[in-house]
């Protein structure tokens, strides 16, 4: 009998909750199982998971496959239809210790997923290490409260809800201990945190504390953050602690003013202006990325220059790029909508000027040293997030080492060490 098989698809926060699940399975020993933790931001999202649950059924074919994450929350009927899968698991369920025992399994409904809506509270799971990762990523946040018109990730989480700082130092106290080098904090809507806690602290009284409390942790990064939500003592801390690492990634979505409101979201283009300007001037050296939305319904040519354009004028280095998918329940489905060549056509100039920006940036940065954490194969990632291609002697170093890298070249947005 074999250990579980688990497959990650979508956000970091899924690859922190994959950590969680593996260590509850093995903990109550089930065997034979293979686990696909479902992502549900696209349609495309949900193809791609409907696709690799049948390839891992061709090559599991004895094993119980189970489906969880935010697309079989929000569509567990799918995924039940699928004659390839056993057992459909929310995401509730899925960070139970219960849910992972052999008996349960094997007696358990096909279908066990729960209203998220009702969920009040994210447990704090302590994790000793992340079988395939040399970055260590910890949930301090899950669920949200905002109604992006796009957007169903908020049916298939639920509510926003914080770990407690306590539980989250006491987490990344241990990782660190067990020679993890770099710690990404993840959530939902990461800005976040806080809000349902005791004095509804800020994010940044969270960063702060960890870095404090924690002085043995060499790195500390911010997955995804909102901009508008960003509080002063989390740039007070980008702006004076060194081991927080100089890279924010923005969910920014539109550049265009109309657009923006047509999607509900609580920032203008001139926030998002405004926000790079004053994070660069008191962190000259950091590096953001951001999410951008191609052709969301009533969207024009001008309007989608007008995203274009924020690229420059944020100073954005690395794009997440999506052709706007519509989500059945998400209010944007019913407008008017930009027809699907159009939509593609513009995420791929986007993603043109995405890469040029990221080409000119990494050209920028050769013949200098970038700190790096030590992945697999032969990769570092840099402090800006850059992938570096290191030297022989450097891949030797062990996984999740520290190492500094002389850039001799660069090829794209890739860093090629000397």
């Amino acid at each position: 009998m074999s250990a579980p098989v688990f497959e990650t698809l979508g956000c970091r926060l899924n690859a922190a909750e994959t950590e969680t699940m593996r260590v509850l399975a093995r903990d109550a020993g089930l065997r034979d199982a293979v686990v696909v933790n479902t992502c549900a931001v696209t349609a495309t999202a949900e193809r791609a998971a409907r696709q690799r649950i049948r390839r891992l059924r061709r090559e599991h074919p004895g094993a119980t496959l189970i489906v969880t994450g935010c697309a079989a929350q929000i569509a567990p009927e799918r995924f039940a239809a699928m004659p390839e899968v056993d057992r459909v698991i929310g995401n509730a369920e899925k960070l139970r210790a219960q849910t992972w025992a052999p008996d349960f399994i094997g007696a358990a409904p096909r279908v066990s997923v729960a209203d998220i809506m009702a969920v009040r509270e994210t447990a704090p799971h302590l994790l000793d290490g992340f079988a395939s990762h040399s970055r260590a990523h910890v949930q301090v946040q899950n669920g949200c409260d905002h109604r992006c018109t796009f957007c169903v990730i908020p049916f298939g989480r639920g509510p926003s809800r914080s770990v407690a700082a306590g539980a989250v130092v006491e987490q990344i106290r241990r990782l660190t201990e067990r020679g993890y080098t770099e710690v990404v904090l993840t959530g939902v809507d990461l800005t976040s945190w806080g809000a349902d806690l005791p004095g509804h602290p800020p994010l940044g009284d969270l960063v702060q504390r960890i870095l404090r409390l924690v002085p043995d942790l060499p790195r500390l990064r911010l997955s995804s953050i909102d901009s508008v939500e960003a509080d002063a003592a989390l740039l007070d801390a980008l702006a004076s602690e060194a081991r927080l690492m100089p890279h924010l990634h923005l969910s920014l979505q539109s550049g265009d003013d109309m657009i923006l409101k047509r999607m509900k979201r609580r920032h203008s283009r001139d926030d998002a202006i405004g926000f790079c300007e004053r994070v660069r001037a008191r962190r000259p050296d950091i590096v953001f990325g951001a999410d951008l939305i191609a052709g969301f319904p009533t969207e024009t040519e001008a309007m989608a220059e007008n995203s274009r354009s924020l690229i420059a004028a944020c100073g954005l280095t690395w794009l997440h790029v999506f052709p706007y998918s519509p989500r059945q329940g998400a209010p944007a489905a019913r407008m008017p909508q930009v027809p699907a060549p159009e939509r593609a056509a513009r995420a791929a100039s986007l993603r043109a000027e995405g890469a040029a920006r990221a080409a000119a940036w990494a050209a920028a940065r050769v013949g200098g040293v970038e700190a790096c954490v030590v992945e697999a194969g032969g990769v570092g990632r840099s402090e800006g997030f850059a992938e570096v291609t290191l030297t022989a002697a450097q891949a030797a170093a062990p996984r999740g080492a520290l190492i500094e890298a002389r850039i001799a070249a660069a090829e794209g947005a890739r860093l090629i060490a000397a």
